[in-house]
């Protein structure tokens, strides 16, 4: 149990501690881009061990860490060779063991990046089914098929992968010839695994207990509504559709039944961990389904603790649009006992300056005004908020890179940039005037992996941390506010009625969160100085492109 102080009363309110993760505030660190140690140009563990001070002093209760496995790097990591050690690009276990001592020290949670859809085709696994004959038990722990046609040389199916292009590759026999072919629904080089094969789930059973016997809090886990297949891996109705985007459209490929099986049982592994020491274990997934209502049946009691929903992500910049997709969430979600994961940005995602200005390069001006105004509303939600690292910067999307420098395995297979990924995962600034901006240890002529555009200096940590009306700023007052409101994560909201493209919400301590969606200033729904705001606010007016708080004792004023 700890306690937190009531921000109205200034009572001390306990709270039960080993359910953290309900109203948690996680930070997700791309490893690769938050902090290099060697000055290799590519971040590492010992970079995110230097960098844990500065998100304790931005107050998050835990990180998110992508993944950092053995991998050739197709996908930058989410093609695992190995699921139990460290890649020497990153440092190897006795630097991940100091990184946990020292998130310990500072109280802050460890959650790993765990991918278990598909492996790397560098895995030990993958490398003796390409070896062994078709029907063989190394093969049966993937999807091989026999291709359509009378000489096989058609696919299996019509399915498409996410990343674009067929789901499916052949592969040559041993004896030279063409042979069978295998699933992959991302990338060619990343192999989906059988989950049929009960060889699958004891294999992650093995690494799930392996990290947690080293210390950590939990998993998220990549592509949670994937896993099953199929049994009979028929055709798509609509292969086009399923083509279009990188959601989990395909209801063949995605969202089985059987899936729930594994979450129930991996939830079990986490609750005999908890039961040790009374710390919960949190798993939290990566679930893209069509609606809430099928998302809620991932957080049942028995099966993740969480899952992020990103409707709040992909919702246009609209007062009506952002209440549905609340409503829908608290409705359904909050329904179950879990509480609802809150995103607005990820590594996969256009950064939020930019998604919400749409102004180009350096997504300044009202996209930034958005962006700020979003912040405070998810973190007045009840429930759990990720935040992707840089956007406590007010980072924009990183727009312009040359073709050369792209790394995004999209690009390769689409050779179009419509849905790339590297504009997101730009390595941070940390401090000086021009690349690389503090990111790197090594000489002033060390290259990030990514390219920093020269006005990152404007976004740069230390900037930040100087200018008290800076993003960083402003994510830290709402983390400080949100850490004083006790359980500011749990309970319901109460919709404020309001003048059209005004949104606002009260919470049970009497939080008051209003954003107004509009561009012109209207009359705020509460009376008095707001307790924080996303820019300048008189008492008694809502400025556009703005978001409040106050303490108030409102019924519907």
């Amino acid at each position: 149990m700890h306690n937190r102080r009531h921000a109205q009363t200034g009572q001390r309110v306990t709270i039960d501690k080993h359910r953290w993760w309900r109203d948690a505030v996680i930070y997700q660190v791309y490893v690769r881009s938050f902090l290099d140690s060697t000055g290799d140009g590519i971040g590492d563990l010992a970079g995110v061990r230097a960098g844990l001070p500065y998100l304790k002093k931005l107050g998050v209760d835990g990180v998110w860490l992508s993944p950092f496995y053995p991998s050739p790097q197709h996908d930058h990591g989410y093609d695992v060779a190995d699921y139990t050690d460290v890649d020497p690009v990153f440092g190897d276990l006795s630097e991940f063991d100091l990184l946990m001592t020292d998130a310990r020290r500072l109280g802050i949670k460890v959650l790993l990046d765990i991918v278990p859809n598909h492996c790397s085709e560098e895995h030990p696994w993958f490398r003796e089914a390409l070896a062994a004959a078709p029907g063989s038990e190394a093969r049966a722990r993937f999807h091989f098929a026999d291709g359509r046609g009378p000489d096989g040389s058609e696919p299996p199916n019509n399915w498409h992968s996410m990343f674009g292009g067929p789901a499916w590759s052949r592969v040559t026999e041993q004896d030279g010839t063409p042979g069978q072919w295998y699933l992959h629904m991302f990338t060619t080089e990343q192999p989906d695994l059988n989950w049929r094969n009960p060889e699958v789930g004891a294999h992650f059973d093995h690494a799930l207990r392996f990290w947690l016997d080293r210390g950590v809090d939990g998993f998220r886990i990549d592509v949670a509504a994937g896993l099953y297949k199929h049994p009979d891996l028929p055709d798509s109705s609509d292969p086009e559709a399923d083509a279009r985007t990188r959601d989990s459209v395909n209801p063949l490929a995605w969202n089985q039944p059987e899936v729930h099986d594994v979450w129930r049982h991996w939830r079990s592994v986490c609750e005999e961990y908890t039961a040790r020491d009374g710390q919960e274990r949190l798993l939290v997934g990566e679930v893209s389904v069509p609606t809430a209502r099928e998302h809620a049946l991932y957080v049942r009691h028995d099966e993740l603790h969480q899952a992020f929903f990103f409707d709040l992500l992909s919702a246009p910049w609209n007062a009506d649009a952002f209440r549905k997709v609340i409503s829908h969430a608290m409705q359904d979600i909050a329904g179950t006992g879990s509480t609802v994961t809150w995103v607005l940005n990820n590594h996969d995602q256009v950064r939020t300056v930019t998604r919400y200005g749409e102004l180009g390069t350096e997504g300044s001006g009202l996209g930034a005004a958005r962006a700020r105004a979003a912040a405070l509303l998810m973190l007045a939600l009840p429930g759990a908020a990720y935040i992707y690292q840089g956007e406590e910067l007010g980072l924009p999307e990183v727009v312009d890179l040359p073709d050369d420098v792209l790394t995004d395995p999209i690009f390769r297979r689409t050779g179009s940039r419509a849905r790339i990924r590297d504009g997101c995962r730009v390595p941070l600034p940390w401090s000086g005037h021009a690349s690389p901006f503090g990111f790197t240890s090594g000489a002033e002529s060390a290259k990030p992996w990514l390219p920093q555009p020269a006005y990152f200096a404007e976004y740069a940590t230390d900037r930040a941390l100087a200018d008290t009306h800076s993003f960083w700023h402003l994510y830290r007052d709402g983390l400080q506010l949100r850490a004083g409101l006790p359980q500011l994560g749990e309970g319901a909201l109460r919709w404020l009625d309001t003048q059209p493209g005004v949104l606002a919400f009260v919470r049970g301590d009497g939080l008051v969160c209003a954003v107004n969606f509009g561009t012109a200033p209207t009359p705020a729904p509460v009376s008095g100085t707001p307790l924080l705001s996303s820019g300048p606010c008189a008492p008694g007016v809502l400025p556009g492109s703005t978001a409040a708080w106050w303490i108030s004792d409102c019924t519907n004023p």
